[in-house]
């Protein structure tokens, strides 16, 4: 038997092996490949799947040029990342502005692919076969699927195993334990110094009353902003992840997330609040400066909101208050929509 993907003919066995393939898209930004990842191996959890990373490097000038103008989106890959050639997989989920263009451009080539694309992807949504976006974006459509936030990687299995890992490391710590998430400037907010200042006030404060501090920065922090937290702790016991590998974690992220009793978070960050609303502990968001003349930030307002009529987050007032609600669980609920429409498409029963 012959069957064909793209422009190459392949056998049997290598279309066996392509039906059970997804492919996940990027352009290797953290907080983009991990959301279409965690969508990914979710979905993985419920049918049989092999997960492939694929990172794209698209060539200048055509990165910072709209993707109408493209003509065909795979003449400008870089050798310097994943060239996405055919045999293509039977799933392809995508994320970031850069993947919209190879996700249309290979539903053409392969129409049997099925393409899903996480966040709005600034193209006609009616061309993929399912489109994931945050709830906050408004999007609809037959095949729209949105949620609050974005899609993560966060399982509880996932925080306990890196929390046991990073636990020795972290005894001179007392309770309750906070994981500090700290983000920075973005479209809809400014960190300002004077707000950095504030913040760690306030997390020297919540120190001296015996707290834990586990801090981690992004790579929008701002590095003086990042050094006035720092000296604000001065010698107090904490823990400020500045990179490399910790008690055999590469990345102790998970880790924190799992020891932590308490979460804070600043409001910049979708990704980190939605990571954090997926644990079930208590998230308390810092207050950030709006960006003047700056719409986005409505988005993001309409996106906490969600959160705090879940019970997930309230503000940061200064004070660690506990309180209980249901974890997160939107990226298991996307993943079991993208199966059913991946198996009927297919014409199978899910498995």
């Amino acid at each position: 038997m012959k069957a064909r993907s793209g422009d190459l003919p392949v056998d049997e066995l290598a279309e066996n092996r392509r039906r059970a393939e997804c492919w996940v898209v990027s352009d290797g930004r953290a907080g983009m490949e991990n959301q279409a990842l965690g969508l990914a191996e979710a979905a993985a959890r419920l049918t049989p799947l092999r997960v492939v990373p694929k990172r794209i490097v698209v060539k200048a000038p055509w990165r910072g040029l709209p993707g109408a103008l493209w003509g065909d989106p795979f003449s400008h890959l870089s050798p310097d990342g994943a060239l996405l050639r055919p045999p293509f997989p039977a799933l392809w989920i995508a994320c970031g502005r850069l993947t919209a263009p190879f996700t249309l451009a290979v539903k053409r080539r392969d129409p049997e692919v099925f393409t899903v694309q996480t966040q709005a992807p600034r193209a006609p949504l009616g061309r993929f076969d399912l489109v994931v976006p945050p709830l906050h974006d408004r999007l609809s459509g037959a095949n729209v699927f949105s949620i609050v936030g974005s899609p993560g990687r966060v399982t509880k299995e996932a925080l306990g195993r890196d929390a046991a890992l990073l636990a020795p490391t972290l005894t001179h710590l007392g309770t309750p334990r906070v994981a500090v998430l700290i983000g920075g400037a973005n479209r809809a907010y400014r960190m300002t110094h004077a707000r950095a200042a504030e913040l760690a006030g306030a997390l020297a404060r919540l120190a001296d009353e015996g707290a834990g501090l586990m801090i981690t920065t992004s790579r929008r922090t701002d590095p003086a902003i990042a050094q006035t937290i720092r000296s604000a702790l001065g010698e107090r016991p904490h823990f400020f992840w500045t990179g490399g590998a910790v008690s055999g974690l590469s990345n102790p992220y998970f880790g924190m997330l799992g020891l932590a009793d308490h979460i804070m978070v600043t409001r910049d960050s979708v990704n980190m609040a939605a990571e954090a609303a997926a644990t079930g502990k208590p998230v308390h968001v810092i207050s950030l400066d709006r960006a003047p003349f700056s719409a986005a930030s409505a988005k993001f307002e309409r996106f906490h909101q969600a959160l705090e009529q879940r019970g997930a987050a309230r503000p940061f007032t200064g004070t660690l208050e506990p309180w209980t609600y249901p974890p997160l669980e939107e990226t298991q609920r996307a993943a079991e929509e993208l199966v059913r429409r991946f198996a009927a498409a297919r014409g199978v029963a899910p498995a």
